[in-house]
């Protein structure tokens, strides 16, 4: 873990680097992709880029994971890094990346602070860089150990399109080639990578929100000013071929006892389906709540798939709707209103602030933070709050 020569620069020097790593984390991708613009081309978003996102998903990571060493030597924050894990194993990330990384988070450190850095808060640093690279590449390495094919991307064809409520569309798959299926977990996704009209390649993750196991079936909402979503939903017909990862998240149905909530907003339906859907087919007996809040009925995805597997199981499906409508609670969700069961492990996936709430009043409820598990599409934005 970290050593005792630089766990207290680090202490005494996070402060200054954590108000300037959003600052830093710009400088750095100008020179990543100055040095290397090819990793604009099926690697890094380049709206995320432009919306900021991936800056602060990055600066939050590296405060998160220096805060961590500080606060608790002799271990690592395991959670977050296996979420990042997940994330870069989906993209085909790979060990020698790493250095590149270094070379220009470290130049564009070196900038940033250049009157106040030494070669010792360099070194510091330094090591708490290859800390959190090492365990993400052991991580990393041990997802694609266990993939049931040694490739990062293979060929899918679509074999269906279909409208899933108001801007919205499921995509179902089948394998265009011979290569062996990665058996996908309930609430995993795939990173889907379409080639744009200027010819550059751009990559998104996608919930799986049908069955699970070797099928592989999605949902998109069209996402004003996307460009991934907007090439699916506009220039992507069954025939067409697409590449896709295999299957990868950690927010997955946990083999335990106990009560299950699956709370959602919008188009982060998707993973809360898959499992969902998971529980009605093996019949489970665990009492299951599934809440879910939309602008209008018309505008939930996946409203027929999540109505009639919650009535497979007899459980306890309630809704939230911005517009009124019988049947369906008026406004935004809250646990308030909720008779939650004792012991249960809540599954979370929307906007960030709707989780950031939901969480909130689950733990308010009693939930133990442990039992809460969230899904965040595109950069986890959380940790850099």
């Amino acid at each position: 873990m970290l050593s005792e020569k630089s766990r207290p620069v680090i202490e005494a020097t996070l402060p200054l680097v954590g108000s300037r790593i959003g600052e830093i984390t710009a400088d750095f991708y100008n020179r990543l992709f100055t040095a290397h613009p090819e990793l604009l081309d099926g690697l890094f978003s380049r709206s995320n880029q432009r919306s900021g996102e991936q800056q602060k998903a990055l600066a939050g990571s590296i405060a998160a994971f220096a805060t961590h060493l500080v606060n608790n030597p002799g271990t690592l924050p395991e959670k977050v890094l296996s979420r990042i894990a997940h994330k870069h194993a989906s993209l085909g990330i790979v060990e020698e990346q790493y250095g590149v990384v270094y070379e220009h988070l470290f130049a564009a450190i070196a900038a940033d602070l250049a009157d106040v850095i030494t070669p010792e808060i360099a070194e510091a640093w330094t090591e708490v860089y290859w800390l959190m690279a090492d365990a993400l590449i052991k991580l990393e390495k041990d997802l694609y150990a266990a993939q049931a094919n040694t490739r990062m991307w293979m060929p899918w064809r679509v074999v269906s399109k279909e409208a899933a409520g108001k801007d919205a569309m499921t995509f179902t798959l089948e394998p265009a080639d011979e290569t062996p299926i990665t058996e996908a977990k309930p609430g995993q996704y795939v990173s889907v990578k379409v080639t744009l009209p200027d010819g550059l390649r751009q990559v998104r993750q996608y919930s799986l929100s049908g069955d699970a196991g070797t099928s592989r079936i999605f949902t998109t909402k069209l996402n004003d000013g996307g460009e991934v979503s907007t090439a699916l939903h506009t220039a992507v017909e069954p025939g067409d071929i697409l590449e896709i990862s295999n299957p990868y998240g950690e927010i997955t149905l946990k083999d335990e006892a106990g009560p299950v909530v699956l709370a959602s907003a919008g188009i982060g339906c998707t993973p809360t389906a898959s499992i969902l859907r998971s529980l009605a087919d093996t019949g489970t007996d665990r009492d299951v709540v599934v809440l879910h809040a939309e602008r209008s009925m018309d505008s939930w995805a996946l409203s027929g798939q999540m109505t009639a597997d919650a009535a497979r199981i007899d459980a306890d499906l309630q809704l939230w709707l911005e517009t009124p409508q019988a049947g369906a609670k008026e406004g935004f969700m809250s646990l308030r209103e909720v008779d939650l069961p004792a012991d249960a492990s809540l599954y979370l996936c929307g906007p960030l602030p709707f989780m950031k709430k939901i969480r909130d009043e689950a733990i308010e409820a009693g939930i133990p933070a442990t039992r809460i598990h969230y899904e965040v599409f595109g950069p986890d934005v959380w940790l850099a709050n």
